[in-house]
């Protein structure tokens, strides 16, 4: 009854078949479990606040009458193993005595009468039958069984679900108090208020649906005689649609407003140092909407308290690529602005792509995914000591996952395998892997919050036949890959005559922003600094006690453990405690910065007066180096 437990258990689904359709299925037999690669725990967290203990949440009567029932058909279908257990026993029985019987004949020697023969074979019909009832019993009760695993999982996901409208009173009447404020005639539409939302996901997407209404509200909507002026109606369009497509979460808030204008943008990133002349000029406007996804980066000609207050859209980027999503930008000038986040539907069910690296299986999500490769010998290329292909015009660099993971040397040049594509744009790379196994829908299982951040790991589940599953974060993969780039790793992997790099300085910054630590971290990297990047301060901290840095970047509010309980571990190591501390932080009020200060921080730098130079000045100042010119 394998079907059976795995349903009983609920722990996955049924796998779909190999991706692509050229890629052998999975083996008979499985690679063995992957290893986890920690750092150093950190301080002991109580065994409480690994789970929800204590957490109320509201659940309809309708929801759970119907888990319930459920769980009340589970309790009778299992008690069916007693009676089967007992067929067979007797079934067992029955070959054991014919065993012994056909041992006694050969130990008698000579021909065996017809009637011992006879009465062997009876017997030995009657265990065939016997054996085909229970065959058939066990199918039919691993089918019925299955189907209601997964009719109770069904429910319980949607006792984690939410209609949408629970978390989106608020917003018509902010947006009646902004176009007052602003003297703007509007009008407001939410679209999917029913569409349930998993009660997670439902209490983060507040702050990013608000700065995208409140940024709608501020720059993209026109004063009613400018849109007069345009030939359009006085009031104002704007709209928020939360709706499931193709098995995901779609948010889309959309506006009729002015639209990007591409030029202005373009003229705002040279303006902000992010690009030169020259190199801007070239960029598509895809790319140009990347920037807005930038800490403090704002089209606007000054903050407001309506729209950011200093915070840029990299809050959005943050959130949607902390749940496993992506946000995209459309805009036409003079038309409107559309700004739609794609989510999962649930936290608890994922949708994985399974791969082999040396003797273990590993997954990445879905979503994530941008396409799968199989080149030939011919198709690999080297460029300054490490590999690319070609996909979609554009190179992608390769990546030996054998060599990320440390579970191995890289292939030989011109060995061709199966490469994973991630990434988006310019910053796409392709994880070449030993074995594409195919696509399957997994449980997933939150790490313990007392293991700390596992570099690279995002979650674990549990396959059909109970083996367990390490589920990869994409995100952490590109900082290690940006690591290894930045150290020499990756030409070494390829090239055995590489030249050893030089000591440089080593510099950690801890963000729970992704587009924060990438900022700072390609800043860095550029100067010619050695940079690691933590996710949060306890993982900073794990970071500091398991290696030796001469500078830490911290922002200030994270979760776990925040910049300022950092900043304090730090000052009172003996070991850390002259190390370098610069904090980055939103926030530019004088008790923020006499926070820090009292903390330990020998340096307070707002994320709001971001600039390249000042940043890399005040980093250099903190070396006891040449500032950049």
């Amino acid at each position: 009854a394998g079907p059976a437990a795995a349903a009983v258990a609920g722990e996955a689904v049924k796998e779909t078949p190999a991706v692509p359709p050229e890629v052998p299925a999975a083996a008979a037999s499985a690679p063995a479990p992957a290893p986890l690669r920690s750092p150093p725990a950190g301080p002991a967290v109580p065994a409480a606040a690994a789970g929800a203990a204590g957490l109320a949440v509201r659940v309809s009567a309708v929801n759970l009458n119907r888990v319930m029932d459920l769980a009340g058909d589970v309790v009778v279908r299992t008690r069916w193993f007693g009676p089967h257990a007992g067929r067979l026993l007797t079934l067992r029985q029955r070959v054991s005595g014919l065993a012994d019987a056909l041992a006694a004949l050969q130990r008698a020697g000579g021909e065996p009468a017809a009637g011992q023969l006879a009465a062997l074979q009876a017997v030995a019909d009657q265990c065939r039958c016997d054996l085909a009832v229970c065959q058939e019993d066990t199918d039919s009760f691993g089918t019925q069984y299955t189907e209601l695993a997964e009719r109770l999982y069904r429910e319980a996901v949607g006792s984690r679900m939410r209609p949408f409208r629970d978390g989106a009173g608020g917003f018509p009447r902010m947006i009646r108090d902004l176009a007052r404020d602003l003297g703007k005639k509007v009008k407001f539409d939410i679209r999917g208020l029913d569409t349930p939302v998993d009660r997670e996901i439902l209490e983060k997407l507040e702050a990013p649906i608000t700065h995208l209404l409140r940024n709608a509200m501020d720059h993209g909507l026109e004063q009613p005689a400018a849109r007069q002026t345009a030939g359009k109606s006085e009031e104002a369009g704007l709209t928020l649609e939360v709706v499931h497509r193709s098995g995901r979460l779609v948010v889309v808030v959309a506006d009729d407003g002015r639209g990007i204008d591409g030029e202005q943008l373009r003229h705002r990133v040279v303006v902000r140092g992010f690009a030169t002349p020259e190199v801007a000029s070239r960029l598509t406007v895809a790319e140009l909407y990347e920037f807005l996804f930038l800490p403090g980066f704002s089209t606007a000609a000054q903050v407001t308290e309506i729209s950011g207050r200093g915070v840029g859209l990299d809050v959005v980027r943050s959130l949607a690529h902390e749940l496993g999503g992506s946000v995209q930008v459309e805009s036409r000038l003079g038309l409107g602005t559309r700004f739609t986040l794609q989510l999962p539907i649930t936290l608890s069910m994922l949708r994985v792509l399974l791969f082999q690296v040396a003797e273990h299986l590993y997954a990445l999500p879905l979503s994530r995914v941008r396409h799968l490769l199989i080149p030939g010998a011919d198709d690999l290329r080297l460029a300054e000591g490490r590999r690319y292909v070609e996909s979609g015009g554009r190179p992608v660099g390769l990546v030996a996952a054998r060599v990320l993971l440390e579970l191995g040397a890289a292939p030989a040049a011109g060995t061709p395998l199966p490469v994973v594509v991630l990434g988006d744009g310019d910053s796409s790379f392709g994880l070449e892997v030993d074995r594409l196994v195919g696509e399957s829908r997994v449980v997933v299982r939150p790490l313990d919050p007392r293991l700390g951040k596992l570099r690279d790991v995002a979650a674990t589940a549990l396959l059909e036949d109970g083996r367990p599953l390490v589920i990869l974060d994409p995100d952490d993969l590109a900082r290690s890959i940006e690591t290894l780039l930045a150290g020499g790793g990756l030409r070494e992997s390829v090239t055995a005559t590489a030249a050893p790099t030089a000591a440089r300085k080593r510099v950690l910054v801890v963000d729970d922003s992704f587009t924060v630590r990438e900022v700072e971290r390609g800043l860095l990297a550029a100067r010619g600094y050695q940079v690691e990047v933590a996710v949060d301060g306890m993982d900073g901290w794990n970071c500091l006690r398991s290696g030796r840095f001469d500078l830490l970047v911290s922002d200030v509010d994270m979760p776990r453990m925040n910049g300022l309980e950092l900043v304090r571990r730090v000052k009172a190591d003996p070991r850390l405690h002259g190390l370098p501390v610069m904090m980055v932080s939103y926030k530019d009020r004088e008790e923020d910065r006499r926070l820090g200060q009292e903390a330990g921080a020998d340096l307070y730098l707002p994320k709001s007066d971001f600039r390249n130079d000042g940043f890399l000045r005040a980093v250099a100042g903190l070396l006891g180096e040449e500032a950049p010119a």
